[in-house]
This record gives structure tokens, C-alpha cells and sequence, in this order.
């Protein structure tokens, strides 16, 4: 990932991505509150990976950890096409992550809404 704040390049590591934004690993601060660019390459597995996705942002919070930051960035209004990029990368995310097996006779809060 990277981040592109007042024209000079910020490297990092996503963590926590969702549709409203994600949290990152920085190896420097960055300014809290700044309009941002960020260039999300988007895993899908260890063969698979997207190009990288362009998209507006903010900076919401930059917090010192150890020896590195973490900082939380949310979307701006992201273009139709790349945010339909995302939304399957999420997708693909929901249906990759753990599955975890119901009690007998029970359903799952998923269930009751569809």
C-alpha cells in the first residue's frame, strides 16, 4: 500500500480493511486530517493479486506503536468501477475467512436476514 500525501509516498502494510476504510502499519508519521491518495494492491491469494487501486482517502488517526505508527484512513467517494473492485475483494474475504459451525437446531444471525 501506498500512501500519497502532499505529493511525497508513504509505504505500508494494510491491516483491517472494510468499505468505509482500513488501518495500516507506517514506517513514518503521517498528518491527521489529510486529503490522500492511497495505492491499494488488493491479495487474493498467494498467485493472485489485483493492480494497484487508486483511491481517494482522509487520514483519521495516526498513533505511535514501538517503532512504527499505525494509522486509520477512511474512503472518500470512490469511482464506480473501482469501488466495484473492492467490494469483491471484501466479498472474497468473507467467504475466505473462518467458518464456524452452528449448534444443532440453530441458526446463524445471517439466517434471519435473509
Amino acid at each position: 500500500m501506498t500512501l500519497r500525501v502532499a505529493g511525497k509516498l508513504h509505504q505500508g502494510r494494510t491491516t483491517n480493511v472494510s468499505r468505509g476504510g482500513f488501518a495500516a502499519d507506517m514506517n513514518e508519521k503521517v498528518p491527521v486530517g489529510a486529503e490522500i491518495e492511497v495505492d491499494l494492491q488488493l491479495v487474493f491469494d498467494d498467485d493472485a493479486q489485483s493492480e494497484p487501486l487508486r483511491v481517494p482517502a482522509r487520514i483519521v488517526w495516526c498513533t505511535a506503536v514501538e517503532e512504527m505508527f499505525q494509522v486509520g484512513i477512511s474512503f472518500k467517494p470512490i469511482p464506480a468501477d473501482r469501488a466495484q473492485v473492492l467490494a469483491m475483494f471484501l466479498r472474497y474475504l468473507d467467504d475466505s475467512g473462518p467458518k464456524t459451525k452452528q449448534p444443532k437446531g440453530e441458526r446463524s444471525i445471517d439466517d434471519q436476514f435473509r
